[in-house]
């Protein structure tokens, strides 16, 4: 089936459909739908002289744009689709859903034309580089993979190109998935659930009931889960349906049916059957919380019949992502590693965890309602001194300081929490940029800031 086939058996041809925001996802929804003959708005609240690069993308595109504010009604239109950032709760978008307006996110719609295979990967960390692993995995297995979704590339931009025997390996974010109806991956895995976007989901018990979206509309397949992690572990316990089998990881414990570790060997447990993958200590990833990852990684691809061999090839070879754990340069005898990434308190910490030298820490950034007190206290001796920014600031020295904790400097920006790095590190020393925090109250994302980041200690050599 072509691309305009499928996105007419949706009957998106003259349909009238409002795209919000003007974020990457939004924009390929708006390129889908007009290719698909829709009839497009896109809208976004800044304005314009704010989304000069948005705007040009869409140049060719039949599209009408709207900015410098939400639409007052989306009476008028036949779907609206939302970008993962736009909050669900807005005045016209509750209106929609009053009026019986059919409304969307950019995921529900590629589930919707893609007649690929999707394998969804969530969790609070970790799914970025679990999805980017998993997709190593099939790809030297010789599959037909896409490696979509919250990692970065949009997953529309893909669905046209796939057929019955592709997989989406897809990182899937909670504010993708509550906007999805009907959405069905073949395999779901919840990596873990820790506090994180409580401003935007309003308590821990709204996150958890995100995340859980994600297996919604499985009947049959398998729903992979941290059993180190209580509230996946909990998930598993719940879980009704018998068409859909659960299978746990762990790296504190053997389990009799799953993917575990046993003195610094990873096995798969099946029946009974004990089969060894390779050591902790062949996974070239950094860090405790990466054999977790690894360990989803491996229940994927065992599910899907890919031989051991070819995992453990992938595992030693996988070097990792950018802006998590990336190693930057070594300056003066001092490593520079870049955690841009570490979006949440958790992240940072296992960041922190990873390592066994003295470590210059960077952190701070948007204030997500995250209590910073479990994120401190893993400091333990290791963090000579912390170098705060951003709009946390003084949230992160105010805990610090309840703490015991007052080896504290803050900056403005990014420059000069390098600049101050470098003079007060040492020899044998690391620098490490972990915000424990979202970027967006200084950059357009935690991409941006981890190429300010790694721009800065290039400079160092002058």
């Amino acid at each position: 089936m072509d691309s305009k086939q499928r996105g007419n058996d949706m009957k998106l041809k003259n349909k009238h459909i409002l795209v919000v925001g003007m974020a990457a996802s939004g924009l390929e929804a708006a390129k889908y739908l007009s290719l698909h003959e829709a009839k497009v708005t896109i809208c976004d609240s800044k304005e314009a002289s704010e989304l000069g690069d948005a705007i040009k993308k869409l140049d060719g595109i039949d599209v009408e744009i709207s900015t410098g504010g939400n639409p007052e009604s989306a009476v008028g239109f036949e779907m609206v689709v939302l970008s993962p950032g736009v909050p669900t709760d807005l005045p016209f978008i509750e209106e929609a859903k009053a009026k019986g307006i059919d409304v969307v996110g950019e995921l529900e719609l590629s589930g919707a034309v893609s007649p690929g295979k999707i394998i969804a990967i969530t969790g609070t960390n970790g799914k970025t580089t679990t999805t980017a692993l998993t997709g190593e995995i099939f790809k030297n297995a010789g599959k037909d993979v896409r490696v979509v979704g919250n990692i970065g590339i949009p997953v529309l931009s893909v669905s046209d190109s796939t057929d019955e025997n592709s997989y989406l390996i897809t990182e899937v974010s909670s504010f993708q998935l509550e906007s999805i109806k009907k959405y069905r991956p073949v395999t779901a895995a919840i990596l873990n659930i820790t506090p994180d976007h409580l401003n935007r989901h309003g308590s821990m018990e709204a996150y958890v009931e995100a995340k859980k979206r994600i297996f919604m509309n499985m009947k049959t397949g398998q729903i992979v889960l941290n059993y180190d992690n209580m509230a996946t572990r909990e998930i598993g316990e719940k879980i009704q349906n018998n068409g859909l089998k659960t299978i746990y990881f762990s790296v504190k414990r053997e389990l009799e049916d799953g993917v575990c570790v046993e003195k610094e060997e990873i096995l798969i447990n099946r029946s009974g059957l004990k089969k060894r993958v390779c050591r902790t200590d062949d996974i070239l990833i950094p860090g405790s919380h990466n054999v977790e990852n690894a360990l989803a990684a491996i229940a994927i691809a065992d599910c899907h019949g890919i031989d051991i061999e070819i995992i453990k090839k992938s595992l030693m070879a996988f070097e990792g992502i950018e802006h998590r754990m990336e190693f930057v340069d070594e300056v003066k005898g001092v490593k520079y590693y870049n955690d841009s990434k570490g979006t949440n308190p958790d992240a940072s910490i296992k960041a922190i965890e990873a390592f066994n030298e003295q470590i210059v820490l960077i952190a701070g950034g948007m204030d997500k309602g995250s209590d910073f007190s479990e994120f401190i206290g893993s400091f333990n001796g290791k963090v000579k001194e912390m170098i705060v920014l951003g709009e946390t600031a003084e949230k992160m020295i105010a805990a610090a300081h309840k703490k015991g904790f007052s080896e504290i400097y803050r900056v403005e920006n990014m420059n000069d929490a390098v600049k101050r790095a470098y003079e007060i590190s040492r020899n044998g020393d690391c620098v490490l940029l972990s915000p424990a925090c979202a970027s967006w109250d200084m950059y357009k994302s935690y991409e941006y800031r981890g190429r300010d980041f790694k721009d800065r200690v290039r400079e160092l050599r002058g």
